[in-house]
């Protein structure tokens, strides 16, 4: 499996569509990934809570779940060892996002800087993202995430460059429990400068102090 597609006409900006060619050109770019079962409108609530210099972009994952209106997955989940994944329709769906990020680069003739905040598998996403390639990204938010299992031709680079990564979750998360969170803390620890902080009660959610957080994290990695 090369690639999974991601649907440009899908991604929701934080801007009207008129303004997101000058605004890639002017502003650092946020991807937004989201979760599981959900699209490009679930993470885009979040975003009045972050700071508004940014510019967002909250796409869609590229696979359908087969029963209606159950909404999008980045890849299909294996529940063992705490939740885990395929690698390889992973990595396709990383190349997908990828590519999805070269044509929005070129919709302007220079770019700002580009940080990745995912939930949940769009969280995994966001790991896996860095893997391939992180040098194009200045830093990571993955909340209620995971790393997905196998090699990556990045992970080395990865382990060099070390970028930021905010890694926010529940020790009681009842979807991703402790082994995977046990094998995400082992890699990010090895491969980048990460701020693992914990939110009690936030089950598998986003709470405000993890927004905030989460905000301030933005902040510092992109500027005011």
């Amino acid at each position: 499996m090369s690639e999974l597609a991601v649907d440009d006409s899908a991604t929701r900006w934080s801007v009207p569509a008129a303004d997101v060619d000058a605004a890639i050109a002017a502003r650092p770019l946020v991807v937004l990934l989201h979760g599981l079962g959900a699209d490009e409108h679930d993470l885009a609530g979040l975003v009045p809570a972050l700071p508004p210099a940014f510019l967002y972009a909250s796409v869609r994952a590229p696979l359908p779940i087969r029963s209606p209106g159950r909404g999008f997955a980045w890849f299909p989940p294996l529940l063992q060892q705490g939740i885990s994944a395929d690698p390889e329709i992973v990595n396709a769906a990383a190349r997908g996002l990828l590519t999805w990020l070269d044509r929005t680069q070129a919709r302007a003739r220079s770019h700002g800087p580009v940080a990745l905040l995912g939930f949940s598998q769009g969280a995994a996403m966001s790991v896996q993202l860095l893997r391939h390639a992180p040098e194009l990204f200045a830093g990571a938010v993955a909340l209620s995430g995971f790393v997905a299992p196998g090699l990556v031709g990045g992970d080395e680079a990865l382990s060099q460059i070390r970028p930021p990564v905010l890694w926010g979750y529940d020790p009681a998360d009842p979807v991703v429990t402790t082994p995977a969170t046990d094998r995400l803390r082992t890699f990010l620890a090895g491969h980048t400068r990460v701020d693992e902080r914990r939110y009690p009660g936030a089950g598998h959610g986003i709470t405000a102090d993890e927004a905030a957080d989460v905000a301030g994290f933005l902040s510092d990695l992109l500027g005011p």
